[in-house]
């Protein structure tokens, strides 16, 4: 039975989850509390685990979530649920690729769901800073943390205003991770 609810849960995030994993981590929440095979906490490290191991973060946490229930069979199967929607999306584009990307339809509908997956990325991130006290503690603003995503954001924006592709993405996280050590760690 959990076999069978772990395949329907996680084709569910496969098949609704638009914008990449970023857009996809509420609908993975919902899936995951509303099966109850973890508590709020255990996902969002979770989430941190995902998003530093190698691999989408979609996968690693259909394949963390499923072991953790159901062991190998369980990570198998959450992870082939999670990703069978994306596969069979892409075989049927791919053969009809040429003539639906010059639909102005399908390319209004694309231009519109970019400004929408950014604003449910960023409500994402804002939400977990905020639910997990990364800003917002016992009633008072925490500076650091508030510095120092100031800091990444202006260096990042001000990237793209000087260059034209912007800051790295592996740059930008290891200047996170400087940034991070130096406030933290020292």
């Amino acid at each position: 039975m959990i076999l069978l609810e772990l395949f329907i849960g996680f084709l569910k995030v496969g098949c609704f989850a638009f914008g990449g994993a970023y857009g996809a981590i509420p609908l993975i929440r919902d899936v995951v509390l509303s099966y109850g095979w973890l508590d709020d906490e255990m996902l969002t490290y979770m989430i941190a685990v995902s998003e530093s191991t190698p691999g989408p973060i979609m996968v690693n946490l259909a394949t963390y979530v499923g072991s953790s229930r159901a062991g190998l069979a369980g990570s198998l199967v959450a992870t082939l649920a999670v990703v069978l929607p994306s596969f069979v999306i892409i075989l049927l584009v791919t053969a009809l690729l040429k003539t639906v990307l010059k639909n102005p339809y399908v390319q209004a509908v694309l231009r519109g769901l970019k400004p929408c997956m950014i604003g449910i990325i960023l409500a994402t991130g804002v939400s977990m800073m905020l639910r997990n006290g990364l800003v917002i503690q016992d009633g008072r603003v925490l500076i650091r943390p508030l510095l120092l995503t100031l800091l990444l954001g202006t260096v990042y924006f001000g990237s793209r205003k000087l260059q034209k592709s912007g800051i790295s993405p592996i740059l930008l996280i290891c200047l996170s991770a400087a940034a991070g050590i130096a406030a933290y760690g020292l």
